[in-house]
């Protein structure tokens, strides 16, 4: 247990903790809220002993170890990726150790009836318990686990870290804490360098964690699956729920309403005594009537309402320029760095007001992707044809590294702004909360929310019909993130985002693309629906794998052949009419009224085009004179148009036989 007794920090005059106190119990699951800049972040260094309290005291039940993941940090080591995770296990380590030493006592003694002996004995026995109950007699395979859990692959475990990029020499840190199991584990925005999978796999683990958690993050499905108990800090205070982030958004509303209601009651009492105290105090009859209500008055017990941190950013991007129906169209897409094969065969049309996400672990080609369509990335395979009139603004995923630290907030707009635009700069970064004197800060003493938001206000400097966003929503708090997102919905242009938060693609887009094992498959719909397609996917594999109940593993005699593993039981596959198997009928069954209904819509926009194209055949026929450039043209544009919904089409007739094949 880890307990704290008022608490005040300040940081360059700014009050961030002012008096505050609050107990976090063994198996507590707290998440910690609060908007940019509230010290979500410092209060977690104050609880690792990172850093001192202006006064204050933090109390740490005695053994208690306490596991610290920063936000960012920067990695110095330089051996393989399994041999630092297995770093670890330094206390097991010494502990197998003093097992060693002790076991080396006792052989070389003979005085068995001694106390000494019994000692020696009961040591020996005590270390033996700590070890197997710290699975001390695992570390290999629980490294494995967790290592394949957030993301690596088996070929990654003996290349050096050096060779992967600070995002995954991030996930190792994490895998170190993981496996040391601290009584108390403090994350910050843990899931800011992990994909949907990885994220998924962290809050299983969390869910079932023995100790402690307390965990800063900006994505609202992750704090809800993890988290049982939200602190918000917010204007030097804490309002502390024992509920998860969702509930907690609607008691804090319902709280401030009944207390606002409360308070406005206390109001019009207050001044019906005052009136009567202001009418009567000087009237001999009622004097005695008044000073009893002006001792009421005194003693009344103010209600106070909760102050409300309402800053927010607050911006639309711009009408989208005028371009034509076919923004990108790519063939055959694929890319490689030397032997590495990042994608491969890759074929993608964006239409005009189109919004699709691209999803999937890191490392499979997503920024790769985005930076090519950009022209970052010049070399590829394929083709890309770019749409005429597109114009294209671009959040990459270090856009906020890219910045330069030593200008000012207003230069950086400044510098890049031209036009009209250049008026309206100061109102620009206002809107993104910049205002007063932080538009004269340094970019260097920025918090990575502030840099965030500043990347996000060059989005603005001219309007776009096409914005590529990489994780745009790291390091923003959950206001900004809902602002954003709003300002995408209403955005009439075309959008491709990068984002591993489910909360945020939610809703947002059309179509998903998921980068996976060097291919990309389109799914229908948002993320949502991408994830049951996953889930279903991933059923069917293990039906697949299932071992009839009526059959043998490997030889007829039940006997296992080499590189087969154990036999696979009889209960592999759900028991007819269980609770598990009714729910796989139920997503089999919603999966496939959605492929249909994909099916019927491409049906009608293969028939229309095929119609205009037969009319259009007519005509060119009847009257030669008709084959002009424009014509021509247009005429090869609905042919790729039906060639291309005609491929989709078929993707999805075979998707809706294996849904078919799988319910028989």
């Amino acid at each position: 247990m880890i307990s704290i007794n008022k608490l005040s920090v300040s940081f360059t005059g700014k009050t961030l903790f002012d008096n505050v106190s609050f107990i976090i119990r063994d198996k507590d699951r707290i998440g910690l809220t609060g908007k940019n800049g509230a010290g979500k972040s410092t209060l977690l260094k104050i609880l690792s002993g990172k850093q001192e309290p202006d006064s204050g005291s933090i109390v740490l039940t005695s053994g208690h170890e306490i596991g610290y993941l920063p936000q960012e940090m920067i990695p110095d080591s330089t051996k393989t990726i399994l041999d630092e995770t297995l770093t670890a296990f330094e206390k097991t380590n010494q502990l197998e150790k003093e097992i060693e030493h002790l076991s080396a006592q006792l052989s070389e003694r003979s005085d068995y009836d001694s106390p000494d002996y019994h000692k020696l004995i009961a040591k020996l026995s005590e270390a033996n318990e700590r070890f197997h109950l710290v699975g001390g007699n695992d570390r290999m395979g629980s490294a494995e686990k967790v290592l394949l859990g957030l993301g690596f692959k088996r070929s990654d475990f003996e290349r050096s870290i050096t060779e992967f990029s600070s995002g995954w020499q991030m996930r190792v840190e994490l895998a170190k804490i993981l496996l040391k199991r601290p009584e108390v584990m403090l994350l910050d925005e843990p899931t800011n360098h992990l994909d949907i999978e990885s994220i998924g796999w962290l809050e299983e683990f969390l869910q079932t964690y023995p100790g402690a958690v307390v965990l800063v993050s900006h994505d609202r499905k992750f704090l809800d699956h993890v988290t049982t108990r939200t602190i918000e800090i917010t204007l030097g205070r804490i309002e502390d729920y024992n509920v998860p982030y969702s509930e907690y958004v609607l008691q804090r509303a319902e709280r401030r309403q009944v207390q606002q209601a409360a308070y406005d009651n206390q109001q019009k009492e207050i001044e019906h005594i005052e009136r009567f105290i202001e009418r009567f105090r000087y009237k001999a009859t009622k004097a005695r009537q008044a000073q009893s209500r002006l001792k009421l008055l005194e003693k009344m017990e103010r209600i106070e309402v909760d102050e409300t941190d309402k800053s927010a950013i607050s911006f639309r991007f711009p009408p989208a320029p005028h371009c034509g129906k076919i923004v990108i169209r790519a063939h055959d897409i694929g890319k490689c760095y030397g032997e590495k094969r990042v994608f491969s065969h890759f074929d993608f049309t964006l239409e005009k007001g189109e919004k699709v996400a691209l999803v999937g672990r890191n490392g499979e080609g997503k920024s790769t992707f985005s930076k090519i369509v950009m022209g970052e990335i010049p070399e590829h395979e394929g083709t890309l044809e770019i749409g005429a009139g597109v114009k294209t603004g671009y959040f990459a995923q270090n856009q906020a590294a890219l910045l330069d630290g030593n200008k000012t907030v207003f230069q950086t707009i400044d510098d890049i702004a031209v036009g009209e635009v250049r008026t309206r700069i100061r109102n620009i970064l206002g809107c993104f909360l910049f205002s007063g004197e932080d538009i004269e800060k340094k970019v260097k003493v920025l918090s990575g929310g502030e840099k965030g938001r500043l990347a996000l206000a060059k989005l603005l400097l001219e309007p776009v019909n096409l914005l590529v966003l990489d994780e745009p929503t790291n390091h923003l708090d959950m206001r900004s993130k809902d602002i954003l997102k709003m300002a995408l919905l209403q955005y009439d242009g075309s959008l491709i985002v990068v984002s591993h938060d489910r909360d945020f693609l939610e809703g947002l887009t059309t179509k998903t693309y998921e980068f996976r094992d060097g291919r990309v498959k389109p799914h229908i719909g948002d993320v949502s629906a991408f994830l049951d397609d996953r889930k279903m996917e991933r059923l069917q594999e293990l039906e697949r794998k299932a071992t009839p109940p009526d059959a043998k593993a490997g030889k007829p005699d039940g006997k296992t052949l080499p590189g087969q593993g154990t036999p696979q039981k009889a209960n592999a596959l759900p028991r007819p009419g269980s609770a598990e198997e009714r729910e796989m009928q139920k997503k089999k069954e919603r999966e496939t009224r959605k492929v249909k209904s994909a099916i019927e819509k491409l049906e009608s926009e293969i028939e229309a085009l095929e119609s205009r194209l037969a009319e259009m055949d007519k005509a060119f026929i009847a009257d030669p004179a008709q084959c002009t450039v424009e014509n021509c043209n247009n005429y090869e544009e609905l042919k790729r148009q039906a060639a291309h919904k005609t491929d989709e089409w078929a993707a999805l007739q075979e998707q809706m036989e294996r849904l078919l094949q799988d319910s028989d």
